[in-house]
Parts: structure tokens; C-alpha cells; sequence
């Protein structure tokens, strides 16, 4: 390799694809026949494409009134192929097209899906676009039995099809009217519960869906990662459930007013959603300090790997818990359901952690600079944009051009993870040319 050759770096072309994604939506969303009347605003074109391809749902105009059937679809669009992630889309289309899937092409696609080999990584691409395609028609047709009668056919499908796209992708994008999301609707169970189950799916990841699948059909065991996943899932799905139940039950502006069920039921969706669903049932500006300082907790943690969800990723808080606990009982090794987790993995999640940490502390100084709104407004507005979930306490419209700007920024890094944005930087991969030097302790703690 020549001198002033620079090695290959995925997250560079990672970057870059997003990146052409996003700029090619943002100007079809400029385009006139995109908005209902008005024109939008670069800047705000930008937003909306950028939260569209990142699958966050943070939105600075109202997606069912401000945007025409045209830009509703290039939003669907985008969510779509952020959803499976634009080398997965390019891949089939060279598939398609009969073209050759090159070493790189191949690479990317293994960055992208996180794999650790590029065994059948073509097959896994098959299987992951029909595993979309399979779970979002499944959704749309559920939820056109709510809307083809009120709507008519052809409202009435693009209705159920745009909202099983955004609730499978954890995009969190509507077309309800008036930054309303589902609090129109508290007590319809046939849209809430599709919903729910196609974005608790889409933040699960597609390998622990394959796994399970296996399961289904074959005597197979759940790998590690699946078992996790699935805990961990559980766990904070029933445990954020109980609190905000029980935080929330009385206030008037939120379950009181709900059936006993109801409560039960909007009290879970509450705590599924920010694990980067974005959709809400009851105004989360209503919501009281506890409950939202919990929900900042679940955005924060996200989804699982290979997924849809944002956050830090429900791996990476199991990894490093596994460790604390493994340090409490005096381990050497941190072990769960008898397998040791090795220590390069904790060091990468802990060094994730710092980043978003990093990143979400960069976000709120950005925003109290520029805005008047209260602290745990800021505070909440850059969880959200960072862990890429969309819920909002109503200041998103209301933001100025540079708390916009911070916040595409937020929106762009967070999804990628800011590891990411930092190996596309560096001039050498992880480990290259690495010269290991003697050990000194540290007192720690």
C-alpha cells in the first residue's frame, strides 16, 4: 500500500451514505409540491429529513397538516430506508440489478449490522428486507381496519401503511394533526396495541428476531445476545410500566381520567415508547418530574443493536451492570447465564457511554445558550434528539436556527453513535499498528 494511500475506513463511507440520504431528502422536502400551501424553510427541511433517516420524530412542523401527500411519502420513504439502513437498500438493489456486491460493499454492510464476519451477510440482507417489508404490510393491514372506514380506501391505506412504516422503524412520525400523536386516541386498543407491538419488535433488532424465529421452527437455543436483549427488554418495559402506573395514576392530565385498564395499559405504552418509539398516548408535557426523569432513563438506555431503537443500546447498559455486579461480588471475570463477557466488550461499552454522555452534555450547553425554556426542558429535548427517540415537552417548533442546527447534529451523531463519528475521523483502525506498553494502576474510585 502506497505512503499517502489512507486505509479503509467503513464508518467514512457509514458517514458519507447517510449523509447523501439526508441531503437528498432535505431538498425534495424544500420542493413546492412537498407542502400543503407554504413553503418550508431549508433549515426546517433539513430537521424533518434528518429525524426522518435517524428514525427520531422530533418534528418542527406538524407532519399531517404542513406536509402534502408528496412530502408525506418522501418522509415514509426515508424512514424506510433508514430503517434498514442505505448500504442493506443498496445492496438489494445491486442484487436486483445483477451487479456484483464487491469486498467494500460487503464490509460496510457487516459495520452496518454490526456482524463479526462476512459469512452470509447477502442471505442476512435477503432476510432482513422481507423481514421489514413482511412486518410492516402485517401492521398496515391491521391498522386499515381502523382507517379504511373512517377515511375512505385510499386515505384510509396510506394512513395505516405511513404509521406501521414509522411505529416498525421506532421513527415516531404521525399524520394525527396537531402534534397530537395517539393522545387523540387512549382508548382505541386495535391502533395502540399495533403500534406497540410493531416498535417494541423494531427496537428488539433483527438477529434477536431471526434467533427467536429459529426457536419457533426448530429446537434451537437463544444465543447470549437474544437472551440480553430479551431480559433486559422485559425488565424495563415492566419496571418503568409499574412506576409511571403508580407515579401517574391520579394526575388529571394524564391516566386519571382512563379506565382501570386503561391506566394499566397507557401506563406501559408510556414506558415502551421512549425505548425510541416516539409515539406517546398521553401528553408527556402533563407528565410530573418523577415520571419524566424515568422516561430520560429509558431514552437513554434505547433499543437493542441492529435495530431501529437509539440510545446507548440495552447490550451495552447489560455489559456494563453484568461488570458492576461482577465487582460487588468480587469477580474477576463478569459472567451472565454462565458465559463470561469478555473485557474488550465492557471497554467499548463503557466507552460508548462516555461518548453519548459527552454528546448529550454537548447538546444541552448548545441549547441553554440559545433558549429561555426551563432546564429539564433542555435537558429533556437533548435525551431525545441524542437517543434518537422524538418525544418532546411541545418546545421543538419554537427552537431557534442554531438550537436546530445542534440538534440535526445530536440527531445524525446519535444515530451512528458517536464512536462512529470518531472512527471515520482517525487516520488508523482500532488496534492498528497498537504498541503495548507496561501496566501502572490507577487509584479508581
Amino acid at each position: 500500500m502506497s505512503l499517502h494511500q489512507r486505509p479503509y475506513n467503513p464508518a467514512r463511507y457509514l458517514i458519507g451514505g447517510f449523509l447523501a440520504l439526508i441531503l437528498l431528502g432535505s431538498l425534495l422536502l424544500t420542493l413546492p409540491a412537498a407542502t400543503r400551501s407554504e413553503g418550508i424553510s431549508y433549515l426546517d427541511a433539513l430537521f424533518t429529513a434528518t429525524s426522518a433517516v435517524c428514525l427520531t420524530g422530533l418534528v418542527v412542523v406538524d407532519t399531517g397538516t404542513f406536509f402534502s401527500p408528496f412530502g408525506q411519502v418522501v418522509i415514509m420513504g426515508l424512514i424506510f430506508i433508514g430503517t434498514l439502513g442505505f448500504m442493506t437498500m443498496a445492496t438489494m438493489v445491486f442484487i436486483f440489478l445483477g451487479r456484483r456486491i464487491s469486498l467494500r460493499d460487503r464490509l460496510l454492510v457487516k459495520e452496518m449490522l454490526n456482524q463479526e464476519s462476512l459469512t452470509g451477510l447477502i442471505p442476512l440482507v435477503k432476510a432482513i428486507v422481507l423481514l421489514v417489508v413482511l412486518c410492516e404490510l402485517a401492521g398496515a393491514a391491521l391498522l386499515s381496519i381502523r382507517f379504511i372506514p373512517q377515511m375512505g380506501w385510499e386515505e384510509g391505506l396510506f394512513f395505516a401503511l405511513f404509521h406501521a412504516v414509522s411505529a416498525f422503524g421506532n421513527a415516531g412520525f404521525d399524520l394525527f394533526g396537531n402534534f397530537n400523536s395517539l393522545t387523540a386516541f387512549p382508548s382505541d386498543y386495535l391502533v395502540n396495541v399495533v403500534i406497540l407491538v410493531l416498535f417494541i419488535l423494531g427496537g428488539l433488532g433483527f438477529m434477536v428476531i431471526f434467533d427467536l424465529v429459529k426457536c419457533f421452527h426448530r429446537r434451537h437455543r437463544l444465543s447470549l445476545h437474544s437472551r440480553l436483549v430479551l431480559v433486559i427488554s422485559l425488565t424495563l418495559l415492566l419496571g418503568g410500566g409499574a412506576a409511571i402506573l403508580a407515579l401517574e395514576f391520579a394526575n388529571p392530565d394524564t391516566l386519571g381520567p382512563l379506565s382501570p385498564g386503561g391506566k394499566i395499559f397507557a401506563a406501559f405504552f408510556t414506558a415502551a415508547t421512549p425505548r425510541s418509539g416516539g409515539f406517546s398516548m398521553v401528553r408527556t408535557a402533563a407528565l410530573g418530574m418523577p415520571s419524566l426523569l424515568i422516561i430520560m432513563a429509558l431514552m437513554f438506555i434505547g433499543g437493542s443493536p441492529a435495530s431501529g431503537g437509539g440510545g446507548i443500546k440495552t447490550t451495552t447498559f447489560g455489559a456494563v451492570v453484568i461488570a458492576l455486579l461482577a465487582l460487588v461480588r468480587g469477580r474477576e471475570q463478569p459472567v451472565i447465564f454462565n458465559r463470561t463477557i469478555p473485557f474488550s466488550q465492557v471497554f467499548k461499552a463503557v466507552a460508548i457511554i462516555a461518548a453519548m454522555v459527552f454528546l448529550l452534555f454537548l447538546t444541552a450547553l448548545v441549547l441553554t445558550f440559545f433558549e429561555n425554556y426551563t432546564f429539564l426542558e433542555l435537558v429533556f429535548e437533548a435525551v431525545s434528539a441524542v437517543c434518537t427517540v422524538g418525544l418532546s415537552l411541545g418546545i421543538t417548533p419554537e427552537l431557534s436556527e442554531p438550537s436546530k442546527a445542534m440538534l440535526i447534529f445530536a440527531m445524525f451523531a446519535g444515530r451512528l453513535g458517536p464512536l462512529t463519528i470518531v472512527l471515520a475521523l482517525s487516520q488508523r483502525q482500532p488496534g492498528q499498528g497498537e504498541i503495548h506498553y507496561p501496566e501502572e494502576k490507577l487509584l479508581i474510585g
